[in-house]
């Protein structure tokens, strides 16, 4: 049985190498549909890996209050309102009048996009973030402390001239030292560095590591425009109390904001599982497509191996009528050509799968995604393979094992 089986490979990869141009075109037909497959899939997958790690990041038991939902519906188009920003005075009365047990706010604002750091001599370029935040932003944030402390609570109060840097920040000016109470200026303010965070990445070229973060009152002492948008952030110890805290917080905000009982919330609420549930749904619409767009690709891969393996029963006619005079029976014939069809279907896989992963890899480096290894897409492009092979080499292989040998000896 297994010399036959060995035999049969043998003879399947001499008729490969005998039409070698047509294999290779057969081979790159199934190739591109696999590769169109896995390099979605693994697109698709890095995308959703890099986004729902961003906002799981926050973590399972906390929800922000901002000035629009993520889905952004009111941003000044004509037909919808324009939500009032959440001004200082909303998040002071907020802090000072949300008492909900086991629960921590925290209180931010982006001061600019664009500030030039300092250290001695050495300067960035105008391109670092710098924040206003109260002692609660980093852990509600999902961010850890790498060296050094957090904030605390009388940083915030006192304005006290300290800073928490991000990682890249560090890299650029403070790489060859301790950064541990050194002393930046961020326009012309100085500040001595108590804290280093762990490295984030960026997210859609946004670098989350080149940042400054310095307590609220002072942040508002350097960044004095009048329409600076404040954020809420609020964390349960214990997601089971999650819905309630998120109730009163609605109702405090409402009465904050001076809505009556019929007004609608001109504000956003949104919750870290809550976005990440939308990114599935937006990735599941994406996978489907993926989806769709590789097995039309691959019907047609599946049509020209069928096509190549008639052809190739039809030009091997004569080799058939010999070795079924020798006494090879129907299910060998069948047999041989099934294994060629086989062998041509998973080196197509193969490459198809090799050149997937490259094109997957390519569209996450370039977007900045955490590209992770397509596992599933692999083994769907295998198993697809095999089925592509079996369809196309059973109506072949079926053929060739009812030629009639006397004919096939005349056949020229």
């Amino acid at each position: 049985m297994f010399s036959l089986v060995r035999e049969n490979i043998r003879i399947a990869f001499d008729a490969i190498r005998s039409q070698l141009l047509r294999t290779i075109l057969t081979v790159l037909i199934i190739a591109i549909g696999i590769t169109a497959l896995v390099g979605i899939l693994s697109a698709v997958s890095a995308l959703e890996n890099t986004i729902s790690s961003d906002f799981s990041s926050m973590g399972a038991n906390t929800f922000n209050i901002q000035r629009y939902d993520f889905d952004g519906n009111g941003r000044g188009n004509d037909d919808q309102k324009v939500n009032p920003i959440i001004s200082y005075r909303n998040v002071k009365e907020f802090e000072e009048n949300f008492n909900f047990p086991f629960t921590k706010t925290a209180v931010s604002f982006l001061g600019t996009r664009s500030a030039e750091v300092k250290y001695n001599s050495e300067k960035t370029d105008p391109e670092v973030q710098v924040y206003g935040v109260n002692e609660n932003f980093i852990p509600n944030s999902g961010l850890e402390i790498e060296s050094g402390r957090n904030l605390n609570y009388f940083d915030v109060q006192n304005s006290i001239n300290v800073c928490v840097i991000g990682s890249d920040l560090k890299k650029a000016l403070l790489d060859d030292v301790n950064p541990i109470n050194k002393t930046i200026s961020i326009r012309g303010s100085k500040f001595k560095v108590v804290g280093v965070l762990k490295e984030k990445g960026a997210t859609f070229g946004n670098n989350q590591d080149l940042r400054v973060l310095m307590p609220l009152q002072k942040a508002r002492t350097i960044f004095t425009n009048s329409n600076i948008n404040y954020s809420l952030s609020v964390k349960t110890d214990n997601k089971d109390m999650l819905e309630g805290a998120q109730d009163e917080a609605v109702l405090l905000f409402r009465n904050i904001r001076r809505l009556n009982p019929v007004e609608e919330n001109n504000f956003g609420l949104e919750r870290s599982d809550d976005l990440i549930n939308r990114v599935a749904s937006i990735t599941d619409t994406l996978s489907i497509s993926a989806w769709i767009i590789g097995i039309i690709t691959i019907f047609g891969s599946t049509i020209a191996l069928l096509n190549m393996m008639l052809v190739s029963v039809s030009e091997r006619t004569r080799e058939i009528g010999v070795r079924k005079a020798l006494g090879a029976k129907r299910g060998t014939i069948a047999f041989q050509f099934f294994i060629e069809t086989i062998i041509i279907g998973q080196i197509g896989g193969i490459v198809g799968i090799l050149l997937g992963i490259l094109v997957g890899w390519a569209i996450s480096s370039g977007l900045g995604f955490q590209f992770t290894t397509p596992w599933f897409a692999m083994f769907s492009a295998v198993l697809i393979t095999f089925i592509v092979a079996i369809l196309s080499g059973s109506m072949p292989a079926i053929k060739a094992s009812k030629l009639d040998p006397i004919e096939s000896l005349r056949y020229e």
